[in-house]
């Protein structure tokens, strides 16, 4: 037996894998069948003396295909749709007796089975559905044609030559980076598995780059726009660079249920050295805090320079940046906001809070996290590979939650089949089925071992699904999609069949927990002022002859947005005597001081009311978030909004605590209008103003917007933007 380590391929020919569109091999410029015959001068014959591609952003090339908007020299075209190349000649062109062809080549290894060497044919007739060339003018020594590639070829960028062929075997033209041909997903193309119909739709879901997230609370939502990018300079080739880094086989490049799934698992950086590095503990010493960032462009570019994973992301990063990959690549996407979004550990579809007897949280046994909100992505696409019905929008999240086949990745999972329960179905189904449905189960966690379960609230996980609407900055509620109506017959049998397809429920809810208790019990948090004091109001409705002796526990905490608490500010016990049907009110005053020190991120505080009735012993649980209203960063333009002529921009913050900030960034960001930039401020005193001013000079004509963010040591989720109508330069 050799003692050589080499793999072997028992009657195979061991091919290298071919997945880097940036490597590449040098094509032969003659490949002859055996020695020319002496005489023979094989420069008699066609020779190519130039190559034309009009991919200018004027051109009728980049109009048709949408690609205009790319802030790229090179030809960027739509799969499945024609573009024109012009090829010049050392003599005039005779179909009779001359014959050539176009070569498209990526990667290192082409192989025409493979997709990656793609000789086009001449043919008379273009043919729907595969790669041809057809002559449309032949004058003088120039050869116009109408190239049409296949609707489900490679995603990537080609490289490009042209083929003559001899007697005695091929000549080709040289390397020329100039003819470099990108070739994108057509949601333009009704062949294309990314086909959308409605051009409004296109227009948002491809050709927007300023996009609206929304965060905050489900009873106080809150928008913030983020600069998408997509045709940013260098964006598109940072989005291929993602694709090589997560070493994706170049054949595997044009099925976008492929292409989403790998995005997935690279945008994030948790396994594979992606794109982001998740951070949620507040500590952001080696990078940028998430809240700082105003759009993709800067992390992508950096991502892409550096070769590392950037710091740090959250969930509306992660899914900014990725919609961002999406569409540069020409895959219909969108943001999604899931407000309480179940992080449901092992989808069993309920979230089990327990309880201490006296109605406080036991924080040890409750391992199941509510998140406040959560973003992740839609792209649309045919599912070929599911049964009729599954394709259109479909979930991709990039965040790292769970593990799905050994990489931290989720989706592509149909927004169809999570609405019908036919959680089988690849990939992820359970996981998002569990984020938009589970059950809110409270348990009492008794001294003796026992269980409790004291009561179980199914409509609260997944009760608000929004996205930006189309053509505005204005919301969309989603939830329809996603799920049925609370008590329909459809959302019970949508539940059944996620039962039966292994979605699971470790305890029998129905019947095992007490009767509805006679009290009533809710309570309101007074909208609050970052810095200021303000009212927690519980209140308690009898609906019974009997008088009632309640003992009430409210604890706040600072949580982070994912439902994880960081620390208990503020609790309070107090003693409530309720008459026969009637309505008492206990007010609570939370200082500014209590929290003020400790707080996160997002200033999110989470309030938990739990109360026993000393009669009937039953108890009665009620949670919820609120998000400080936090002070806006000002944004001002002078001069005229037209392309080509500069514009100042002034950004403004006055600090609105009585501490001083330190450690302040401020980042200012305008796709078209100017790249993104920052400005630091060592600090800023208690009522004082900072301003900063730059010129921008517009490149991009249309509505635009101007985005500001401000983060500090004690004060983050700072925004502020400016919407921009600018004018095309008059013609002379």
């Amino acid at each position: 037996m050799s003692d050589n380590p080499r793999t072997t391929f028992a009657g195979r020919r061991a091919v290298p894998p071919n997945n880097s569109n940036a490597a590449e091999d040098e094509r032969p410029t003659e490949e002859l069948l055996g020695l020319v015959p002496r005489g023979v001068n094989l420069e008699d014959y066609l020779t190519v003396t130039d190559v034309h591609l009009f991919k200018e952003k004027w051109d009728s090339n980049k109009i048709d295909h949408h690609t205009d908007k790319y802030d790229n020299n090179k030809l960027i075209v739509r799969r499945g749709q024609s573009f024109y190349v012009q090829i010049d000649f050392d003599r005039p062109y005779d179909p009779r007796k001359d014959l050539f062809r176009v070569e498209y080549v990526i990667g290192r290894y082409p192989q025409a089975n493979k997709g990656t060497y793609i000789p086009v044919p001449i043919v008379s007739e273009l043919q729907s559905g595969k790669w041809g060339a057809k002559v449309i003018m032949n004058e003088d020594r120039s050869v116009r044609l109408s190239i049409q590639s296949s609707p489900d070829c490679i995603v990537g960028k080609f490289r490009m030559y042209v083929a003559v062929w001899t007697p005695y075997g091929i000549l080709r033209t040289r390397r020329n980076p100039e003819t470099d041909t990108y070739i994108l997903f057509n949601p333009w193309c009704e062949e294309d598995a990314v086909y959308l119909d409605d051009e409004k739709e296109r227009e948002e879901y491809i050709l927007n780059d300023i996009g609206v997230i929304f965060y905050g609370d489900f009873d106080n939502i809150k928008s913030r726009s983020w600069s998408y990018g997509q045709f940013e300079d260098g964006i598109l080739d940072a989005c291929l660079y993602v694709m090589d880094k997560a070493q994706m086989d170049l054949s595997g490049r044009g099925n976008p249920i492929k292409v989403s799934r790998v995005g997935s698992a690279m945008i994030n950086a948790k396994d594979d050295q992606g794109v982001i590095v998740g951070s949620w503990d507040n500590v952001y010493a080696y990078g940028v805090p998430p809240s700082a960032w105003t759009g993709s462009v800067d992390i992508l570019l950096e991502y892409k320079s550096s070769e590392n994973p950037v710091q740090y992301g959250q969930c509306w990063v992660f899914a900014g940046v990725f919609n961002t990959f999406l569409r540069c690549l020409g895959i219909p996407a969108r943001v999604i906001t899931n407000y309480f979004s179940a992080h449901d550990n092992d989808a069993n579809l309920q979230m089990d809070i327990f309880l201490e007897e006296d109605g406080s949280v036991n924080s040890k046994l409750t391992k199941d996290s509510v998140w406040n909100y959560h973003c992740w992505n839609e792209a649309w696409m045919t599912r070929p590979d599911l049964p009729v019905g599954f394709g259109g929008w479909q979930v991709v999240d990039s965040t790292p939650q769970e593990n799905s086949d050994g990489m931290y990745r989720c989706g592509p999972a149909s927004v169809q089949a999570i609405k019908h329960g036919h959680v089988c179905f690849q990939f992820d189904a359970p996981f998002v089925f569990a984020e938009v449905n589970s059950d809110l189960i409270y348990i009492t966690a008794k001294k003796d071992g026992t269980h409790v379960v004291e009561g179980v609230d199914t409509t609260h996980i997944g009760k608000l699904i929004v996205t930006k609407q189309i053509g505005g900055d204005g919301i969309q509620d989603i939830t329809d999609t996603y799920k049925f109506q609370e008590g329909q017959e459809e959302e019970r049998l949508a539940l059944e069949t996620a039962l039966m397809y292994g979605a699971k429920k470790d305890i029998k809810t129905e019947g095992i927990f007490k009767s509805r208790s006679n009290v009533d019990m809710d309570f309101q948090v007074e909208n609050a002022v970052l810095g200021k004091d303000f009212k927690v109001t519980v209140t308690f409705q009898s609906n019974s002859p009997n008088h009632y002796n309640i003992t009430a526990y409210l604890s706040g905490n600072i949580t982070f947005y994912t439902g994880v608490a960081k620390t208990e500010f503020k609790n309070e016990t107090f003693d409530v005597v309720l008459e026969p049907f009637s309505f008492k009110q206990k007010e609570v005053m939370v200082r500014a001081g209590e929290y003020m020190g400790q707080l996160l991120e997002q200033a999110f505080l989470h309030f938990f009311v739990t109360a026993r009735i000393s009669e009937s012993r039953d108890v009665l649980a009620k949670q919820k978030s609120t998000m400080l209203i936090i002070p806006k960063v000002i944004i001002k333009a002078r001069g005229a909004a037209m392309v080509g002529s500069d514009m100042v921009v002034t950004v403004e913050f006055t600090n609105p605590l009585k501490e001083t900030l330190q450690n302040v960034w401020i980042h200012l960001d305008g796709p078209g209008l100017l790249k993104p930039k920052r400005k630091m401020f060592r600090e800023i005193r208690p009522n004082a103003t900072v301003q900063w001013e730059e010129v921008c000079r517009p490149w991009v004509s249309g509505p635009r917007k101007l985005i500001a963010s401000m983060t500090s040591d004690s004060l983050r989720h700072v925004y502020g933007e400016l919407d921009l109508q600018v004018q095309r330069r008059p013609s002379a």
